[in-house]
């Protein structure tokens, strides 16, 4: 009951492009810390939702930033009306109780933070709580998860090897052409063609980065374009306000993208 709302009721979609699943049900089954590398909006919590759903396990998740302490992961004293109270923090909820706890963007929580998932990550299975001298030993159904986009972050926030090497990993790209309109029609609620003229323009920004770009569109970007369109947005609109605004400030490359948007449609 303690991590009833955590269910994931309702199957989320989710297609497969490789073995994926298969690996993380053989992951899952060993109870092995998982890594999930790939860039942004690529489908990595989409997926771990998925395997959630398909497994059967309650879902925490946790989105990592700079100003995550351990105390915000592990829990904390509080002060309430009968007096000093303890509050578990999500990730001691999944180790208690035998939930996947899924740390989304690993690498934006600061060192000292992710330090305390290392006894979780190997034979110990196990969470230290230092401010109430105890230690919780991993409930058996209970893995851990950790999600980051390895060609973003600075080399000063890349995953220390002593956490890398804890951990299994899947490597996630952005779907085939193919593939990639199939989700887009799906989840935007549009047309095959239409989808894939959308994906077009996805591949061709895509192909602009290291000349300008950090990064072309990501598949939830064009979904988000593709949802445009199905409220009667024009596409070239659509794109410009999902895709070409939000990618870039510079004028020239605003304009490369422009021309890619004009050539799909």
């Amino acid at each position: 009951m303690a991590l009833q709302t955590y269910r994931i009721e309702r199957e989320p979609f989710y297609r497969p492009t490789g073995d994926e699943i298969a690996l993380f049900e053989a992951a899952h089954a060993a109870r092995m810390p998982v890594m999930l590398k790939g860039p942004t909006g690529c489908g990595k919590t989409r997926f771990i939702e998925h395997m959630a759903w398909r497994l059967g396990r309650p879902l925490v998740t946790v989105a990592c930033n700079e100003d995550l302490t351990a105390s915000d992961l592990v829990g904390r004293h509080l002060l309430e009306t009968e007096g000093t109270v303890w509050q578990d923090g999500p990730l001691t909820l999944a180790v208690r109780h035998g939930a996947i706890c899924y740390l989304d963007e690993i690498v934006e929580a600061r060192a000292d933070t992710t330090v305390v998932i290392h006894p979780l990550t190997d034979e110990r299975r196990a969470l230290p709580l230092d401010k109430r001298n105890e230690l919780v030993t991993a409930h058996p159904d209970f893995q851990l998860v950790v999600a980051y986009n390895p060609g973003y972050q600075s080399v000063a926030k890349d995953l220390k090897e002593s956490t890398r090497q804890r951990f299994a990993a899947l490597e996630f790209g952005y779907p085939a052409a193919g593939i990639e309109a199939d989700i887009v029609a799906r989840e935007a609620g549009i047309g095959q063609a239409m989808a894939a003229r959308v994906v077009a323009v996805g591949e061709r920004s895509r192909n602009l980065r290291g000349r300008g770009l950090e990064e072309g569109a990501s598949t939830r970007m064009l979904i988000h374009a593709g949802r445009l369109i199905a409220r009667g947005v024009a596409p070239e609109a659509a794109c410009r306000m999902a895709i070409v605004l939000p990618l870039t400030d510079d004028p020239d490359l605003r304009d490369a993208l422009a021309a890619a948007v004009g050539a799909c449609f």
